[in-house]
């Protein structure tokens, strides 16, 4: 007897601390909670509300979003720049990934700095340092020009070519992280037993060690698409308005032709592409992982 009541106040004194427990808990989440509510998803439904009743209520701003040819010709173009950054960010970030990798550690803690340091360089300083390299009077051009190997300046900025090198530029760091998180959880005795089975460097790199890296592609494949779908500064910079992209042209219909229905439409579509596109990376990679969490 003496012992079951023992056992139910032990009980009684785990419940009152698990609830004590529980309170702070919602004392430090509450405020969070109504920061987010507050400042994040009631601005996010304000914004869906302009979309269906600005100019009136209805879906009008969301079938234009698949009628309006300009919307149509701005989407295509978006769509086909953030592929091609995509692809060459995760080519070339996979080189970088890899050549980390198998780096001893001296150059590699060298290399990993190097990749970092992007990361606290403002995005105006890079475009306006590759309109200052890619433009008619810059370094390039002047360089080649030198050497006789161009009579006239080649175009590089204020269009399409400009972009993709600037954005490529700036989302290659963003591909290695993924990459080289997925090729750090690969064990190298795997290699080895690859290549003592007669496989040689090539074949065990193809066969062995790139389908076990394919979590990260498909990782960086999907971050670096769904950040480049809201590029804004780097288009306008070095696409002189003559490449415009989908927040550009938003930027336009709120600011110039006070269409905000319309760019509300645009801005709710985005968004809604970018939460799938997340779901499908939070399902392909552990995104703590990927960000150098625990």
């Amino acid at each position: 007897m003496a012992t079951e009541v023992a056992v139910g106040t032990s009980r009684r004194k785990l419940l009152a601390i698990g609830n004590r427990q529980d309170q702070v808990y919602w004392l430090f989440v509450l405020p969070v909670l109504l920061c987010l509510l507050v400042f994040f998803l009631l601005p996010l439904f304000q914004v869906f509300w302009i979309s269906l009743s600005d100019p009136a209520v209805g879906p009008d701003n969301y079938i234009k979003l698949f009628d309006n040819r300009a919307i149509k010709r701005v989407v295509l173009t978006t769509l086909r720049i953030c592929t091609i950054t995509t692809v060459f960010s995760v080519v070339i970030g996979y080189m970088i990934a890899f050549t980390v990798v198998i780096a001893p550690p001296r150059t590699r803690s060298m290399l990993m700095f190097a990749i970092l340091v992007p990361f606290w360089m403002s995005v105006l300083v890079r475009a306006f340092a590759w309109v200052t390299l890619l433009r008619s009077e810059g370094i390039i051009n002047s360089f080649l020009m030198s050497f006789g190997i161009i009579s006239t300046p080649l175009s590089m900025t204020n269009n399409e070519f400009g972009v993709l090198i600037g954005m490529v530029h700036y989302m290659v760091p963003y591909a290695v992280l993924p990459l080289l998180a997925s090729m750090d959880g690969i064990n190298p005795s795997l290699i080895a037993a690859s290549r003592g089975l007669g496989a040689g460097p090539v074949q065990s790199f193809i066969k062995i060690f790139m389908p076990l890296t394919k979590p990260g592609i498909f990782a960086a494949l999907i971050l670096v698409f769904i950040m480049t779908l809201g590029f804004f500064v780097t288009p306008i910079i070095l696409g002189g308005g003559k490449t415009v992209m989908i927040a550009e042209y938003i930027t336009v219909q709120m600011q110039q032709t006070l269409r905000w229905g319309l760019a509300s439409a645009l801005a709710t579509a985005l968004l809604a592409v970018v939460l799938l596109l997340i779901g499908g990376l939070s399902r392909s990679m552990d995104m703590r992982k990927m960000l150098g969490g625990g």
